[in-house]
């Protein structure tokens, strides 16, 4: 089993913002490869489907960012997976790569993403594939306000491409492996 957790904030006042790019991705996982629809599991939002061999499960914390590390703790605890980091996949914005871009990781530090902090509190380990989307930053604007601004309508058109991008990244990652998903998408 692999669970790919798409980070973002709940609600509709949040639902277009950069910050959740996350739940984009997730959501058009969800759309594209014909999962079940999301249930409601109290604190977190899940839908249920395979690709290729691989049972997949996707989740949207319910808990706002700061705390997904609780839902992905007790998700994984409920969950058969095989071992971290390939079980694991985390998606989130990152205000340090330019609009869009993607960017696949193994494991490392949050690089500040309260989000993924979270989770690797909550795991105790560092050890899970992250997948970055660029969502730039503005420097005449508080990080916080920013990340929970829409997207302009010129970072729309180029925010939309992407998610594609990134749904179709994290396919890679569960059919052909995260160095191969690397290889292809950290480029562009």
């Amino acid at each position: 089993m692999i669970v790919v957790v798409g980070l973002g904030n709940p609600g509709r006042k949040y639902a277009k913002t950069k910050h959740n790019v996350g739940f984009m991705v997730v959501d058009a996982l969800v759309r594209k490869y014909n999962f079940s629809e999301f249930r409601n599991k109290y604190d977190y939002f899940i839908a249920e489907g395979r690709v290729e061999n691989h049972d997949i499960v996707m989740i949207k914390p319910a808990t706002y960012m700061n705390l997904s590390g609780n839902v992905v703790k007790k998700v994984i605890n409920k969950t058969i997976i095989n071992s971290l980091p390939d079980s694991l996949i985390v998606i989130h914005d990152d205000m340090d790569l330019p609009i869009g871009k993607i960017k696949i990781k193994k494991n490392g530090s949050s690089g500040g993403h309260k989000g993924v902090q979270s989770i690797i509190d909550s795991l105790g380990t560092n050890n899970f594939i992250r997948v970055k989307i660029g969502i730039g930053k503005d420097l005449f604007q508080d990080g916080s306000d920013y990340v929970l601004s829409p997207f302009t309508k010129e970072q729309q058109a180029v925010i939309k491409e992407k998610i594609s991008q990134a749904a179709d990244a994290i396919i890679v990652i569960i059919n052909e492996g995260v160095d191969k998903a690397m290889t292809i998408y950290n480029r562009n």
